[in-house]
């Protein structure tokens, strides 16, 4: 049985639909990462499943229990989720191990500091028990807001934006310890992020959103090699772009036909990420100058090298192209190459459902 279920969840604020007609589940020990846009809807989502946003319309489950139905709204506090919010919420006047223990109720002080202990010793900082969080890093501050959400063991975790005040450094490490901890715990989890380098790192499944409907949900393998449409393919990185009309069953563009199952006079466009571009050099004279790219500049980014390519002249933008490739690869501006294309880093969909 799934540890959470939103049945066909709408909401509205006035005249605005943050949420339209949105179903998703979480299974025991599953991470579900909420993404996308600002304003899409992800953390109303969130909310409500918290209870701290009434339910308009659907309906929310817990195991076999519903939370909130058009006739029942079971309160936060008894809902028996753990939260980490964006901003921690600390307390300032409260040590770390009372920060953790706040939220356990029904035991006795002894009973209350060992499970704290032990919830701060998931996320090793059972050294810093008797420090304030003032004097903490920011890490160890969200390591202790997930100690505090972990302590009373709940089925639930909920995580909104848990690493956007970070720095990126911190980030990588922090998300890496979370999501182990999270592993660990049994928990259902479901988290909120905009990036979607996070979501793939993070998320067992992602549902992405966008203006509050859900766009395609899955692995993060299946949403990054088989984007239901160009937005999909889009969110998840960088994307070259290339137009064309539909002749033939096939798409003509300065980099090869592509044949594809739209009616003839379809405009459509090709979308292309830059991992797929695998470059070889092209000697002047060769004969192959018309197919081949120009190098415009090359610049390496740490684990890869991003080439900024033209075909078919410099001056078109629509023809200006961006190949990321593994390593140092640093051709000299103005050099020729030949472009071979993974095929399975491209995409066509009609034009009309581009960003």
């Amino acid at each position: 049985m799934d540890a959470l279920v939103l049945e066909h969840v709408s909401h509205d604020f006035g005249d605005l639909r943050a949420l339209d007609d949105v179903s998703l589940s979480v299974a025991p020990g599953e991470l579900v990462c909420l993404l996308g846009p600002s304003a899409c809807g992800k953390t109303t989502a969130l909310r409500i499943v918290a209870g701290l946003e009434n339910l308009q319309r659907g309906r929310v489950l817990m195991g076999d229990r519903v939370m909130a139905d058009a006739k029942t709204d079971v309160p936060p506090e008894v809902r028996g989720v753990g939260l980490v919010f964006q901003d921690f919420a600390l307390f300032p006047h409260l040590s770390v191990l009372d920060n953790v223990g706040f939220g356990l109720r029904g035991l006795d002080a002894k009973e209350r500091r060992a499970r704290a202990l032990d919830s701060l010793g998931r996320v090793g900082l059972e050294s810093s028990a008797k420090a304030f969080p003032h004097t903490l890093s920011g890490g160890q501050q969200q390591r202790v807001a997930l100690a505090r959400a972990l302590a009373p063991k709940p089925k639930v975790m909920l995580l909104d934006e848990p690493f956007s005040g970070l720095d990126a450094a911190l980030r990588q490490q922090v998300r890496d310890q979370t999501l182990h901890v999270l592993k660990a715990s049994g928990a259902a989890t479901l988290m909120v992020t905009h990036d979607p380098e996070e979501a793939m790192f993070m998320a067992d499944r992602v549902v992405l959103l966008r203006s509050g409907r859900l766009v395609q949900t899955g692995r993060p393998v299946d949403l990054y090699l088989r984007p239901n449409d160009a937005f999909v393919a889009g969110f998840f990185g960088e994307i070259n772009r290339l137009e064309g009309v539909v002749q033939g069953g096939t798409v003509a563009t300065p980099l090869g036909e592509f044949e594809v199952d739209f009616e003839d006079g379809t405009a459509v466009e090709v979308l292309i990420r830059p991992e797929a571009l695998r470059l070889q050099p092209l000697a002047e004279g060769s004969g192959a100058e018309k197919g081949a790219a120009r190098v415009m500049a090359a610049r390496m980014l740490g684990r890869s090298s991003l080439v900024h390519l033209s075909i078919n002249g410099a001056d078109d933008p629509d023809h200006h192209l961006h190949a990321r490739i593994p390593g140092r690869y640093l051709p000299a501006e103005d050099q020729l190459l030949a472009i071979h294309l993974d095929h399975s880093q491209t995409f066509v969909f009609p034009l009309k459902d581009a960003t």
